[in-house]
């Protein structure tokens, strides 16, 4: 059986981030995985998204899986700024992850223009 979604470098890439911050979080302490639990459930969420949207009969239902993979990678973004104020990640670390959510989010906004036309 061949899965649609694999075909798309976007799942690939949102699957690795997921990885590394799964790997991340767990080192963040007891007191915080409310926040380690919520990042990983929302950076596995970009990932689901595209997977499930892929297999939609219509480019409309796909898109409006991206769009909400779009407002999970905004989720991580917002909770690795929480994650920041709270000092369980470094500038750098914060840094390299919004740059990698960046480039995954130019990715399924251009997949998204593509599925409307």
């Amino acid at each position: 059986m061949a899965f649609r979604y694999r075909k798309f470098n976007v799942y690939q890439d949102a699957k690795d981030l997921h990885r590394e911050i799964a790997l991340l979080v767990n080192g963040f302490p007891r007191q915080c995985q409310y926040l380690a639990d919520q990042v990983k459930r929302s950076s596995l969420s970009i990932v689901l998204n595209i997977a499930e949207g892929s297999s939609k009969q219509s480019d409309k239902d796909f898109n409006r899986y991206i769009t909400i993979s779009l407002g999970s990678a905004d989720e991580v973004v917002a909770s690795f700024e929480a994650a920041l104020d709270l000092r369980l990640v470094t500038p750098k670390q914060f840094q390299v992850l919004e740059q990698k959510l960046e480039s995954i989010s130019k990715q399924l906004g251009g997949l998204s223009k593509t599925l409307r036309h």
